[in-house]
């Protein structure tokens, strides 16, 4: 039996997004640019799958801008506001010390630049703490970037508490003061979570087609109307002038499938992980020396993390991919990386843990009996690997 354990990483593509693409490959290939039929055909594709998308966002069409993912959404996001505002002043930016790399690079690239950077703490959970993003803002903050739900230990962030307060401190700003604006990766919040962004506040949202059962080298970037940022590349007038490139149709209208299934099957998909969840949490709690990472009532219904004393985080994966089960060490994107876990290290988790740690997260496709064989195997891994690992003080 093979078992696919790492859906936070990414997701198979469902065979119904599928079939809505392969037209769009063969028959129906027209450049949306074109005035022709073939290119208008093929233009009515992606104006249906943006409605579909902003329908699910209560957004409107025209804030939905196509991105090849999450990570030039962000950059697009976050670069576009510098750019735009950093002509002749120094700025400042809140962000927290769990982001995707996308995010963060970024924020270190600006702070480089001589710009100001708060990265926000976070608790023993992964969350922030809405009094210190409040101590937090200035005159010269113009962003605040906070995921929805972290892609390592499935914190869930207070989106909605930070949107309010970007209200606050824009409606005591006078009109001649620097604007702020909230940015969220909802990535992993997509699938399980209410991604509403007028209930967010938000003025940037992004997220990726691959994390959603749709395909890779697709995404989005919601764009509060009357929010104006500057363009990273260059071109045509694609995508209201802030993305240019000749569009992905095909991916495009796999990716508004993708987000209709969610709308139509949220409920029974949340009820299948929920239960496949505890039932792995259960089984895992019976191992010696296992500390679970995240509040597992308070983050992402799918994903669990946990560090094992003495079981090196790399060897368990290898081991269990030998049969042929797959899970995680952490973020794909930070994969390769010989530095503690910046997540694991922010929540507080002693460095003596962190090289035990294992992602596993469930998607709609997973079953009971992959839970038991996963439990099956895992535990005389973690077993051998400790009889094999030298003594370690506490």
């Amino acid at each position: 039996m093979r078992v696919y354990f790492d859906n936070a990483a990414t997701t198979a593509v469902d065979k119904r997004v599928l079939d809505a693409m392969l037209p769009y490959f063969t028959e129906r290939f027209g450049n949306t640019s074109s005035i022709h039929s073939f290119g208008q055909d093929a233009q009515q594709a992606v104006d249906e799958a943006r409605l579909m998308i902003a329908n699910h966002l209560q957004a409107d069409s025209r804030e939905v801008i196509f991105t090849s993912g999450a990570t030039e959404s962000n950059n697009i996001a976050i670069w576009g506001v510098f750019n735009k505002y950093a002509k002749d002043k120094t700025l400042h930016f809140i962000t927290s010390k769990i982001e995707h790399p996308s995010v963060l690079e970024v924020f270190k690239k600006i702070k480089k630049l001589g710009h100001d950077v708060t990265f926000l703490d976070v608790n023993e959970i992964g969350n922030i703490s809405i009094e210190q993003l409040k101590q937090a803002v200035t005159d010269h903050t113009v962003l605040i970037s906070v995921m929805y739900a972290n892609n390592e230990v499935g914190a869930v962030q207070p989106v909605a508490e930070i949107g309010k307060l970007v209200k606050q401190v824009r409606a005591q700003r006078s009109k001649e003061s620097l604007p702020l604006f909230f940015h969220t990766d909802a990535v992993q919040a997509m699938n399980y979570l209410e991604v509403n962004v007028e209930e967010i506040g938000c003025d940037f949202l992004t997220f990726s087609g691959h994390k959603i059962y749709a395909p890779k080298g697709v995404g989005v970037l919601y764009v509060r109307r009357g929010v104006n940022v500057d363009s990273l590349v260059n071109g045509g007038h694609h995508e209201y002038n802030l993305r240019p490139g000749t569009l992905n149709t095909p991916a495009i209208v796999g990716l508004g499938k993708a987000v209709e299934l969610i709308k139509a099957e949220k409920e029974d998909n949340l009820s299948k992980v929920k239960s496949l969840k505890e039932k792995l949490f259960a089984g895992l709690r019976e191992i010696p020396d296992a500390r679970f990472n995240g509040l597992s009532e308070t983050q992402l219904p799918n994903l669990l993390h946990v560090s094992l004393l003495k079981a090196e985080g790399e060897s368990i994966l290898m081991m269990l991919d030998i049969e042929g089960i797959a899970v995680s060490t952490g973020s794909a994107c930070s994969s390769g990386a010989l530095e503690p876990s910046h997540v694991l290290t922010a929540i507080g988790v002693p460095v003596e843990w962190t090289h035990g740690s294992v992602r596993i997260s469930l998607g709609k496709n997973n079953t009971e009996e992959e839970v038991v064989e996963f439990l099956r195997v895992f535990k005389p891994i973690v077993e051998r690997l400790r009889q094999m690992a030298p003594d370690i003080k506490i």
